[in-house]
């Protein structure tokens, strides 16, 4: 019996998944995904951070392909450094929304992904950055927050867990937005009906590729859509219990090079380290 395709196409997402808690990706999974690459394969990453906040990143990473982005509303061209497709949250609904949300739990704090290569993150007074590395503007008050178009919403609260306000969000927001999960302190509304598998699709379908061709790295329930559209799906053991339970695998921690190990062993490549190793032990025996 033939062996199955290996898949051509490989979806991952950032944080908690390909980086590290640094915000670095190790030289390991580096490796992996270049000799995933030199096989066949096409790398995507698929985050919900927003273009500006994932552009450095994907030239540190040689990325001059498409990323999807903003949580699946923003299909990125690395290469042409242009917009291809993106969907905007409608700022009215969005204050409604939040409006319905503050009826339910009481006061919330929200910042905004703008739209646009270009667009800012701004902050209401009160919110906290759950990644303080990124750059976001701190605005006077939250009618500022509507100054200019916005991709998503995000909102923390004093007091609710992550999985509590996403669900009192849930229950209140009904068709005005889509209520996601995407990490710690991190719980977003985006366009109705858009999910990292919505942008994904759309970019596979950009390169040729198609469900069945996919494999997807994740770590949090704003990944489970990419579980469910792609072919395979692998949870970093560090991954939320919701995506757990509907993975296909589960493999290391981020901080343990997860994605690299699966790729490995899919790809038949040799681990970076035991690559040198035996680089080390051909040169003792000259």
């Amino acid at each position: 019996m033939a062996a199955p395709p290996l898949p051509a196409l490989i979806a991952t997402d950032l944080d908690g998944t390909l980086l590290r808690g640094d915000d670095t990706v190790s030289g390991r999974s580096r490796a992996a995904l270049a000799g995933a690459v030199r096989a066949g394969a096409r790398h995507l990453v698929v985050t919900g951070r927003p273009v500006p906040r994932v552009r450095g990143l994907l030239e540190s990473l040689g990325a001059g392909g498409l990323a999807v982005c903003g949580q699946g509303a923003q299909v990125y061209d690395a290469g042409a450094g242009r917009m291809l497709w993106s969907v905007r949250l409608d700022r009215e609904l969005a204050e409604t929304a939040l409006g319905k949300i503050e009826a339910e739990v009481g006061q919330v704090y929200a910042a905004v992904d703008q739209d646009g290569v270009d667009g800012l993150t701004l902050i209401e007074p009160g919110y906290l950055m759950p990644h303080p590395t990124l750059p976001a503007v701190r605005v006077d008050r939250r009618d500022d927050l509507w100054r200019a178009p916005v991709s998503k919403v995000l909102l923390r609260h004093p007091g609710l867990s992550d999985d509590e306000l996403t669900e009192a969000a849930r229950s209140v927001v009904g068709s005005l937005a889509t209520v996601t999960m995407s990490g710690p302190g991190t719980v977003e509304l985006q366009p109705c009906g858009i999910t990292k598998a919505t942008g994904l699709a759309l970019a596979a379908e950009h390169l040729g590729l198609g469900r069945a061709d996919t494999i997807a790295f994740g770590d949090m329930p704003n990944d489970i859509p990419m579980f469910q559209w792609a072919a395979h799906g692998v949870a970093m053991a560090n991954a939320h219990r919701e995506l757990r339970a509907v993975a296909d695998e589960i493999t290391l921690s981020h901080e343990d090079d997860g994605v690299a190990v699966v790729l490995e062993r899919v790809y038949g490549l040799r681990p970076q380290g035991q690559e040198n190793q035996e680089k080390k032990g051909r040169g003792a025996h000259r």
